[in-house]
């Protein structure tokens, strides 16, 4: 017989780690943001930098603080390394789609990072995936066609950049799935921050300071050293969000929450941008939307059974 005591804490924690994924969606578009004004003036892998770098100093006290160890096994290293790169490129992926793509557009493409997960875990780990989240993965790429048309007619290739993302984002989640249980969530986010920003030195060595090139460096000016700062932190507190919330609330609670990111990014790039998607967007986020949503269902049903 279940412990009636432990009810409303169980709740509480659920509660709780639900704040913390709406937290999530309401800042991870601040990032998005930070991002697509400093890129007005600033390189695609200056920016980038400054994502990484900025999450690697903001983890750094709270590692020191909480006395956690920095001590990596051998044989995790390599995931850990791999992790990184997926996530700078991932970031450097977005950053220049968002830079002449509405930030709505873009971020509607990256959803299809869950589906391509559920393809991988089916046809490449041996998973058991059936028909009904196949056809709904396959139902949330014709959502995704439908972002990209009007996007590609009016931006050219930028349009399937955010694919890179979706890809890119898609392996980071397989890798951090077996790196999340062997490390703490904070060593995880400062190790990741310090190896991207390693990764990012060696292109800006060969920094001309003309922004000839999507890889150069500049000198900011006073309110964009604000937006770079803003990129780093706004990835820092709402990756953090995320992590913690799965720690409080199951992640097939939680999950359905996520696309809540999508009409947040929309409302905040038609604040800042007076950007919005057109009628075709329109539908390809509400199908990308309501796939993902389907397919989550199907997992629960999955699960209880």
């Amino acid at each position: 017989m279940t412990d009636q005591a432990t009810l409303p804490r169980r709740a509480d924690r659920t509660l709780f780690g639900v704040v913390l994924m709406l937290g999530f969606c309401l800042t991870a578009p601040l990032l998005d943001v930070a991002a697509k004004l400093a890129a007005a003036s600033v390189p695609v892998g200056q920016i980038t930098t400054a994502r990484f770098v900025v999450q690697c100093a903001l983890m750094a006290p709270f590692v020191w603080i909480m006395g956690l160890s920095l001590r990596v096994p051998k044989d995790q290293w390599l995931a850990l390394g791999f992790r990184a790169f997926l996530l700078l490129f991932a970031t450097f992926c977005f950053i220049a789609a968002i830079r002449v793509m509405p930030i709505a557009d873009a971020l509607a493409i990256v959803f299809v990072a869950p589906f391509i997960v559920l393809l991988v875990g089916k046809f490449y780990l041996g998973e058991e995936v059936g028909p009904r989240r196949v056809g709904a993965a396959l139902v949330g790429f014709l959502g995704v066609l439908c972002v990209i048309q009007p996007s590609f007619a009016a931006f050219g290739f930028v349009a399937f950049i955010p694919l890179g993302t979706a890809v890119a984002f898609a392996l980071y989640i397989l890798v951090t799935r077996g790196l999340s249980r062997k490390m703490h969530p904070v060593t995880l986010q400062f190790l990741t921050g310090f190896i991207a920003s390693l990764l990012c030195l060696p292109f800006l060595l060969f920094a001309t300071g003309e922004a000839a090139g999507m890889f150069d460096l500049v000198w900011p000016d006073q309110l964009t050293w604000i937006w770079l700062f803003g990129v780093g932190f706004f990835a820092t507190i709402s990756h953090m969000m995320m992590t913690y919330a799965l720690s409080f609330a199951p992640s097939s609670t939680l999950a359905p929450l996520q696309y809540f990111e999508l009409p947040v990014a929309t409302l905040f790039g038609y604040l800042v941008f007076q950007d919005f998607p057109n009628a075709l967007s329109l539908l390809g986020i509400a199908i990308i939307i309501a796939a993902g949503l389907y397919m989550i269902h199907r997992e629960r049903i999955n699960a209880r059974g």
